[in-house]
């Protein structure tokens, strides 16, 4: 079998580590947006020729999607790190909220997303599964910490599932409008609204 004109078994051996690559294909979406990401740019980067990375991706859908999970454990480890510290739960609700809504415009995580959301439409059952399992961990984790809370007392009895949800659609909501750079629609003042939110609908 051949990749880009070059036998696989050489392609193989020459490949720079998978991670090296979604690594220097988030730092592309950073620094010059999901448009100047190119498979020909990112092999100049990693030093493989576009067919070597299709060879070993696919497409760039999964590319991306790959790249997104990869980001997405990072993050995930961020986040479970968190939520593990000890002290009230309402202060690690708004640790988990600050940790979910972008940097601001263009955030490349959030880029990212907004993206494979954007292809999802035409994903087949496994991608959206995979989509689906990361969304599920940011929900699985604030279903948790809801519920603790309510147990010690510093939340009110609100049904831990569905009010995560809730919160979610909120959050992705203004997540959006940041990172598509709305005007008028600024990180702090979103930190400000879903507090507001949060101190009358689930603070006790």
């Amino acid at each position: 079998m051949v990749a880009g004109g070059v036998p696989v078994r050489a392609a193989r051996k020459n490949a720079p580590p998978r991670e090296d690559v979604l690594v220097a294909a988030m730092a592309m979406i950073a620094e010059r947006g999901l448009d100047g990401l190119t498979m020909a740019g990112l092999g100049r980067e990693v030093g493989m020729s576009s067919g070597h990375l299709l060879y070993y991706f696919g497409s760039k859908d999964e590319l991306l999607l790959r790249t997104l999970e990869w980001s997405e454990s990072a993050l995930g480890d961020r986040r479970r790190a968190l939520l593990a510290r000890p002290g009230p739960a309402r202060e690690r609700v708004r640790a988990y909220v600050d940790l979910y809504v972008p940097d601001g415009p263009r955030d490349p995580h959030w880029t990212l997303w907004l993206e494979v959301w954007n292809r999802s439409q035409n994903a087949g059952p496994e991608e959206r599964e995979r989509q689906a399992a990361i969304e599920g961990a940011w929900h699985r984790d604030l279903v948790a910490l809801i519920a603790e809370g309510i147990s010690r007392g510093e939340f009110r009895p609100v049904d831990p599932d569905r009010f995560a949800a809730r919160v979610r659609a909120l959050l992705d909501g203004f997540s959006i409008q940041l990172a598509v750079g709305l005007p008028g629609t600024g990180r702090a003042d979103i930190l400000d609204h879903v507090g507001e939110f949060l101190a009358d609908t689930l603070v006790a």
